[in-house]
């Protein structure tokens, strides 16, 4: 150990080289003593300094003995970190150094000691020889593909997409067919009721009615072709024609001219699903940008506990070289052998340090997992994930006025509000719709068709009956009957009009009043979500701002940090300062590097939230979303 004292003019020339980089009470000589020592102090300095050579010579050499360590002194070995700072790997292998054998070590000694060997960093369910090398564009894209919680959402977009088409099902033509068998058997209290000797009329009645109605999904209105068949049989004396039949082919319309015209309760719920549908658009838009975002924070964390652990791996491998450079000293006599326990204690500390960070790689790592794969079955739960991009830098400052109108033009919760205006001015048009009386005009026409078989044969009261007063138009089968009803001979024309409206309509009113109401509700949701989203830009500039300088601080006091380690290892190697100082240098520096690694992540993390803020993601990422069709 040596004593500090204040600079002399008598500082030899060694001891001026070795204070480049040290202030003047670190840098400077040993004062002169004021005043002669006497030749018993003298004496007695001299006594005490040859018994302490003499006692470290022999704690050195047992242990050398106990520790089998190479006591060489090697001026930087291979996993040494650099003053640049570079990265570097780390060495799998133990009991050697930078893959070479301590030529000094004892056969009696094991190959390994906690303090010759890195600590493990296996990590579990991780195999360290499948690797995932990922770009950030990549992850995004594996994100959109596999991604969960987007999946979902999708599926919630499928759903409210099939809720529009069953609406839109309603103006699809529908046709009917009621085939019916109908047989009668009518008792007659007289002669003219045409029954024959029996007393009753049978009647048998084979009907096919087939009608097709189709809604109009403009005016409200809808009509109905139809065409009914009908066969009878009888047995009834006074008909002339047995079997009989008769057709009739029409169409009837319907049309309201004041309520339900311009908008019905059909119209309104699809007008209503198609702004649904945009919504649940917005909704995934606004979880795909939230996905992406969290896919970019989990990919920089990463990133910056892999550096992180590389940092720790290094410092580590200091100690590990301070302790050897220790222990040669002790061997030499230059060092006490209480000096190696200082290393030691550091060294189990930097250790713990790196396990640690170990942890936080796996931590960072299964959350970015759990944003790029499908399921817990996926073959990459083993893989060990490369980020390959750097963190990136910008000097330029936001333009806050850019960002604000960005995020009012683009957030989903405003779009939303948007979709709620016009959802309401929907039910402004219903409701005030419903107010009006109702009066619809209804119109229908048909022809008939008639044919049938004449009857020969002789009356109840034994007249016989004449089958030539039977118009001939009229006899025949069913092909004569459909000639009969397309020549119009027989038709049918019926227009007329229902009104209706209530003495009171106190429902409508009621419903448009509650309509209104929610308009200036929506209205006031529009002014709170419009202050908030500006809220949150403005704290997500200010956020990349503030970032911005942290990483121009850390750089500066990462760049000073190495300076200090630099002229604390040359003043360490000269004899003028400590093993203590020397680790806090060290520990200075990589708190340096790792606080600029943070700031550096912090700076595009919020990045990501100013993103966020604007909804500017999908853009930065060329991301497109095709809109789903809600025509009819």
């Amino acid at each position: 150990m040596y004593k500090r004292g204040k600079k002399e003019d008598a500082d030899s020339e060694a001891q001026k080289a070795a204070s480049v980089s040290h202030s003047a009470d670190r840098l400077a000589a040993p004062a002169r003593r004021k005043g002669a020592l006497n030749s018993v102090w003298v004496l007695t300095l001299s006594l005490v300094i040859l018994c302490v050579a003499m006692c470290a010579s022999v704690n050195g050499q047992a242990l050398q003995v106990e520790s089998g360590i190479n006591l060489t002194p090697s001026a930087q070995t291979a996993n040494e970190i650099s003053p640049a700072g570079g990265d570097l790997s780390v060495s799998p292998s133990a009991g050697t150094h930078a893959g070479r054998t301590e030529p000094n070590s004892l056969a009696s000694r094991p190959a390994e000691t906690p303090l010759t060997s890195l600590p493990s960093m296996a990590r579990a369910g991780v195999d360290v020889d499948k690797t995932l090398p990922l770009t950030l564009n990549e992850a995004v894209r594996l994100a959109l593909e596999n991604n969960n919680d987007i999946d979902v959402a999708r599926q919630v977009v499928g759903l409210a997409e099939s809720s529009l088409r069953s609406l839109q099902g309603v103006y699809e033509p529908v046709f009917r067919a009621t085939p019916e068998f109908r047989s009668s058997t009518s008792p007659q209290e007289s002669s003219l009721g045409g029954s024959d000797k029996s007393g009753s009329v049978v009647q048998t009645d084979f009907q096919l009615n087939q009608s097709i109605v189709k809604r109009f999904s403009r005016g409200g209105g809808q009509y109905e072709f139809f065409l009914n068949n009908n066969r009878r049989t009888t047995n009834a004396i006074y008909n002339q024609l047995n079997p009989v039949y008769s057709s009739a082919l029409g169409v009837t319309f319907t049309q309201p001219l004041l309520r339900d015209r311009s908008i019905d309760s059909t119209r309104r719920l699809i007008q209503i699903q198609r702004k649904r549908l945009e919504q649940s658009d917005a909704d995934f838009r606004r979880e795909t940008i939230e996905v992406i975002a969290d896919v970019q924070s989990a990919y920089w964390e990463l990133v910056f506990a892999l550096r992180n652990q590389q940092h720790r791996i290094a410092n580590l491998n200091l100690a590990r070289e301070n302790l050897r450079r220790v222990e040669a000293s002790i061997l030499s006599g230059a060092h006490a052998p209480l000096e190696r326990t200082e290393v030691e204690t550091e060294l189990y500390n930097r250790q713990a340090e790196a396990l640690l960070a170990s942890q936080n790689v796996s931590v960072a790592e299964n959350n970015l997992k759990q944003l790029l794969l499908r399921d817990s079955s996926d073959p990459q739960w083993s893989a060990q994930v490369l980020p390959i991009d750097e963190p990136t830098f910008d000097t330029e400052p936001v333009n806050l006025k850019a960002a604000l109108e960005a995020a009012h033009e683009n957030r989903a919760e405003l779009n939303r509000l948007r979709v709620d205006e016009q959802i309401n001015d929907i039910d402004l048009r219903f409701f005030q719709n419903q107010t009006r009386p109702r009066v619809d005009l209804q119109a229908s026409f048909s022809t008939i068709g008639l044919a049938g078989s004449p009857v020969s044969g002789v009356s109840a009261s034994g007249t016989q009956l004449n089958t030539q007063s039977t118009p001939q138009n009229l006899v025949g089968g069913y092909g004569q009957m459909l000639r009969n009803m397309f020549g119009f001979g027989a038709r049918s024309v019926a227009i007329g009009v229902t009104i209706e409206f209530p003495l009171r309509n106190k429902t409508a009113e009621a419903d448009l009043a509650g309509a209104r109401i929610e308009r200036a509700r929506i209205d006031a949701s529009v002014r709170s979500v419009k202050q908030s989203i500006d809220v949150q830009v403005r704290n997500a500039v200010q956020a990349v701002e503030t970032t911005r300088q942290r990483v121009l601080t850390a750089r500066s006091a990462r760049q000073s940090a190495e300076a200090q380690l630099e002229a604390e290892r040359k003043l360490y190697q000269v004899g003028r300062s400590t093993m203590f100082l020397l680790f806090q240098r060290e520990n200075q520096f990589t708190a340096t590097r790792n606080l600029e690694l943070r700031a550096q992540v912090d700076y595009n993390k919020a990045m990501v939230s100013l993103q966020r803020a604007t909804s500017t993601t999908l853009s930065a990422y060329n991301v497109v979303i095709q809109a789903r069709n809600t025509a009819p």
